[in-house]
């Protein structure tokens, strides 16, 4: 089965950084699939944060972390990439990532309702 792998997650103090990634070693065609961030925080639902294109032409951030995230991807090494900066307690979640349709503006949050299948994702806790 073809799967997505979530790591770089941990604690981190409020204005740090961290780089999550999302890795499919045994996902065959990783290259022609746009890839969704996606995050749940403590008794919120899921949201989406940003996805990529399969050429990394298109990249979408929900507003509250444009200019704060930056969403990249390495086919080569099958792995695509979530840049935080500057964080804050409020971006304490379990991130997720998933391949989603063509990475299109104005469709992010609508990504989820067609994602049936999740990996474990990793912890991001911005506490002090």
């Amino acid at each position: 089965q073809e799967r997505l792998v979530e790591s770089g997650g941990g604690l981190v103090l409020p204005g740090g950084s961290l780089r999550l990634s999302c890795t499919g070693s045994d996902f065959r065609r990783m290259d022609l699939r746009s890839i969704g961030w996606f995050r749940q925080a403590p008794g919120k639902d899921r949201e989406a944060v940003s996805c990529i294109s399969d050429d990394s032409w298109t990249t979408v951030y929900t507003d509250s972390v444009r200019g704060r995230f930056s969403i990249s991807r390495d086919n080569a090494k099958k792995t695509v990439y979530l840049q935080m900066n500057n964080l804050k307690p409020e971006h304490t979640a379990v991130y997720y990532c998933a391949p989603i349709p063509p990475c299109l503006s104005g469709y992010l949050a609508s990504y989820m309702d067609i994602i049936d299948t999740w990996g474990q994702g990793t912890q991001v806790t911005v506490s002090s």
